[in-house]
C-alpha cells in the first residue's frame, strides 16, 4: 500500500503543482501563454493517450517491472524538468514524465487487487483515494510555498527523494505476481486506440480557443472516429487483443465506466471555476482561496477508505448511487452562491460535495476492477485512470468554455476582456447557468447508475431461477 500510495501520491501531485507555477515559468522562460500551457496540457494528453496501452502492457510483461520502471522513468524525468534551460524541452521533459506517471497510475490499482483479498479491495481502493486526495490538496500549497521560497524550478526536484523512497519500497515490497503466459502485445490495437483517445483529447482541449464547429476540430474528432473503428476491426480478429470487446457487455464495467467519465466531468469543471470565482467575485487571496478548495477533497480523503470498506459488505452499486445522489444534491447547491456568500456558507455546499465523491469513487473502482479478469488487471487500472482523464479533460475545455459563453450573453455580448473580468454578477449568472448543466450531467450518472442497479438484481434472479 505504502509502494502503490506513493506512485500515486507523486503523480497526483505533480498534475496539479504545475499550474500555479506557469505565470512563473512563462516570465523566466520568455514563452506565451498558449505556448506555457503546453506544460500541463501536454502531461494530460500524454497520461490520456497512453494509460490503456501501458495498462495492458503491464499484463503481459509483468506489473512489478512496468511500475517500478515507472517510478525510475518519472523521477528522472522530474530532475531533467527542473534543470530545462528552455520552455520547448520543459514540455518535452514533460511528456517524457507523464510516460513515467502512466506506468505507475494504470498498474498501482491492479497490483492492489492482486495483492488484497476481494473483501478487502474495496477498502484498499478506497485508500488509494485518500492519497489522491492528498495530492489535490498539498500540491497548490507545496507549489506555492517552494516558489515562494526557491523558484519553480524546485516543484520539479522535490520529486527527487520521494521518487527514491517509491522506488525502493517497489523494489521491495511490491509482489512478482508473474504474468499469465500465451500472450502478446497487440501492436496495432494500442496504436489505433491511442490514436482514439489523443485525438479525442487533443480536440476537446483545443476546441475551448479553437471553436468546436471550426474545421480542425472537427476532423480531430473525425479521426478519431475513424481510429475507432479500424480499433474494433483489429480487436476483432486479434488473438490477443489489447481490449476484450466483450468485456464492456458487463453492466457492472459498463456502468462503472460511464458514471465515474460523468462524476469527473462535473467536479473537473467546478475546480476549474471556483477559484475565478472565490477571488475573482469573493475577493479572496490566494491563501483562504486555496483553504476553501482544499474542504471538498479533505472530506473525501476521511469518506473514501470507509465508503469502500461499506462497499465490501453491502455490495457497489447501493452505495454507489447513495453518492450520486448526494454530489446531484450538493451541486446544485452552488446555485445558492451569490457576490456576498461568507466562508461558511461555501463550506457548507463543499462538504457534502466531498461526501458524495467519496462515497462513490472507492466503490466505483472496486467494481470496474472486479469486473475485469486477472489477466486483464492492467487493462482496468488503465480504465480507471483514463476514466478520470478524459472526464477532467472534457469538464474543463467543454464547461469552462460554457462558463464563458453564459458570462458573455449575461452581459448582452459587450465584454472588455475575457469573462473573468465581467462585473461579479454577471459572473455569478454564468456560474449559475453552468452549474445547472453540471448537475444534468451528474442526473445522466444517477440515471446510468440506478439502471445498473436494476439490471444487477434481475441477472441474480435471473441465476437463481437457472439453479432452482
Amino acid at each position: 500500500m505504502a509502494a502503490i500510495g506513493a506512485g500515486v501520491l507523486l503523480a497526483t501531485i505533480d498534475g496539479s503543482i504545475v499550474n500555479i507555477a506557469l505565470p512563473t515559468i512563462r516570465q523566466e522562460l520568455g514563452a506565451s501563454l498558449p505556448v506555457v500551457q503546453w506544460v500541463a496540457v501536454g502531461y494530460l494528453l500524454t497520461l490520456a493517450t497512453l494509460t490503456l496501452g501501458v495498462g495492458r502492457w503491464g499484463d503481459i510483461v509483468g506489473k512489478k517491472k512496468i511500475y517500478t520502471a515507472g517510478f525510475v522513468l518519472f523521477t528522472v524525468a522530474s530532475v531533467l524538468c527542473g534543470l530545462a534551460p528552455s520552455i520547448e524541452l520543459l514540455i518535452a521533459f514533460r511528456v517524457v514524465q507523464a510516460v513515467g506517471a502512466a506506468m505507475t497510475l494504470a498498474l498501482g490499482a491492479a497490483i492492489l487487487t492482486e495483492a488484497f483479498p476481494p473483501e478487502e479491495r474495496g477498502k484498499a481502493l478506497g485508500l488509494i483515494g485518500t492519497f489522491v486526495s492528498a495530492g489535490v490538496i498539498t500540491g497548490p500549497v507545496v507549489g506555492g510555498l517552494l516558489i515562494a521560497t526557491f523558484d519553480w524550478r524546485a516543484i520539479f526536484f522535490v520529486n527527487l527523494p520521494v521518487g527514491v523512497i517509491g522506488t525502493l519500497l517497489a523494489v521491495r515490497h511490491v509482489p512478482a505476481t508473474p504474468p499469465s503466459g500465451g500472450q502478446r502485445f497487440d501492436v496495432l490495437g494500442a496504436l489505433s486506440l491511442s490514436a482514439v483517445l489523443l485525438c479525442i483529447s487533443l480536440g476537446v482541449t483545443a476546441g475551448q480557443t479553437a471553436g468546436y464547429g471550426s474545421p480542425a476540430i472537427l476532423g480531430l474528432f473525425a479521426a478519431a472516429i475513424l481510429a475507432g473503428v479500424a480499433f474494433v476491426v483489429v480487436e476483432r480478429r486479434a488473438k490477443s487483443p489489447m481490449v476484450q470487446l466483450g468485456l464492456l457487455r458487463n453492466p457492472v464495467l459498463t456502468v462503472s465506466i460511464v458514471s465515474g467519465y460523468l462524476v469527473f466531468v462535473s467536479i473537473a469543471a467546478m475546480f476549474f471555476l471556483l477559484p475565478f470565482y472565490l477571488e475573482g467575485v469573493l475577493g479572496y487571496d490566494t491563501r483562504k482561496t486555496g483553504l476553501a478548495l482544499a474542504i471538498a477533497p479533505l472530506v473525501l480523503g476521511a469518506v473514501s477508505p470507509a465508503a469502500g470498506a461499506l462497499s465490501d459488505r453491502l455490495g457497489v452499486r447501493r452505495i454507489t448511487l447513495t453518492g450520486l445522489v448526494v454530489l446531484g444534491f450538493s451541486t446544485l447547491g452552488f446555485v445558492t452562491f451569490g457576490t456576498d456568500t461568507t466562508f461558511l456558507h461555501f463550506a457548507a455546499v463543499a462538504v457534502p460535495l466531498g461526501l458524495g465523491v467519496g462515497v462513490f469513487q472507492s466503490p466505483n473502482n472496486s467494481a470496474i476492477m472486479g469486473s475485469v479478469p486477472r489477466e486483464y488487471g492492467g487493462v482496468g487500472g488503465g480504465l480507471l485512470t483514463m476514466t478520470r482523464l478524459l472526464g477532467q479533460i472534457t469538464g474543463v475545455a467543454v464547461m469552462g468554455s460554457l462558463w464563458a459563453s453564459r458570462v458573455a450573453a449575461r452581459a448582452g455580448g459587450a465584454l472588455g476582456g475575457d469573462a473573468a473580468s465581467a462585473p461579479p454578477d454577471v459572473q455569478v449568472a454564468g456560474l449559475h447557468d453552468t452549474v445547472l448543466v453540471m448537475v444534468a450531467v451528474v442526473a445522466c450518472a444517477v440515471v446510468v447508475g440506478w439502471w445498473g442497479m436494476r439490471r444487477e438484481r434481475v441477472d441474480r434472479a435471473d441465476l437463481g431461477s437457472v439453479k432452482l
